[in-house]
């Protein structure tokens, strides 16, 4: 078993797997490991949903911008941001107890976020790979209703594990910026961004530079799917703010 530093240095994106199942037992382990991150409170403001339904991953992989590898990953987890089992025992406890708001939605976002991180490093440690499904933040209404997600429950991100098939084993995992680059003392301060991706990317040439931030920024920034995710997400904060009008 790997150390923790290097783990966390080696991780990457895995895409593609092999034929193996993860064993229930290890499926228990990685799943535990989530249970142990910090919480807010101690509260576990978050649900794990393990996606096993076959045709479950097949309407996920669809609607997550139709990625086939998604409907045939060995282990599938939507984890939820949820304050609805909390908001119903405290209106049980208290009638007119105020309902959840923005700034819940945010600590729970940030409780399963965490959980899921705990969930990578586990399954690394164990030589089963991951990928981070951003794309569950799109089509919220299709999804919500998918997983039949009740009020003050909504996806905060999907993961996918398994086996890294032998391709994935030796790619190399894309080079982050400069530790400088990204951690400022105290204050923020303005960064050269488009120097930070010379040094990442080993881009030099100003126009081959501009030429990459043109192609990046259409794949990323004016795509469709990331219009449609800035839709989704906010759909998503409209629906867990209605509560409080109600």
């Amino acid at each position: 078993m790997k150390d923790t530093i290097t783990l966390l240095n080696e991780r990457k994106s895995v895409r593609s797997f092999d034929n193996r199942t993860i064993p229930q037992l290890d499926q228990r382990v990685i799943l535990n490991a989530a249970l142990q991150a910090p919480t807010a409170g101690n509260m576990t403001l978050y649900t794990i949903l393990n996606i096993t339904d076959p045709k479950l991953k097949l309407e996920l992989a669809e609607s997550c911008d139709h990625q086939a590898f998604i409907a045939t990953a060995p282990m599938v987890l939507v984890f939820c941001a949820d304050y609805h089992k909390w908001y119903e025992l405290f209106r049980k406890n208290e009638e007119n107890t105020r309902k959840p708001g923005t700034g819940d939605l945010m600590l729970a976002m940030d409780d399963a976020l965490i959980a899921s991180m705990n969930t990578v490093a586990a399954a690394e440690a164990l030589g089963i790979g991951s990928c981070y499904i951003g794309d569950i933040l799109e089509n919220y209404e299709h999804v919500k209703q998918l997983l039949h997600l009740p009020q003050y429950v909504v996806p905060a991100c999907m993961l996918v594990l398994g086996y890294p098939s032998e391709l994935q084993k030796n790619r190399k995992k894309p080079a982050r910026f400069d530790l400088d680059d990204v951690v400022q003392e105290n204050t923020y301060k303005e960064k050269d961004l488009r120097a930070m991706l010379v040094k990442q990317t080993g881009i030099v040439g100003e126009a081959e530079m501009e030429d990459y931030i043109i192609r990046f920024r259409k794949r990323k920034w004016d795509s469709d799917f990331s219009k449609e995710m800035t839709r989704s997400v906010q759909a998503m904060i409209d629906a867990w703010n209605k509560g409080e009008e109600e």
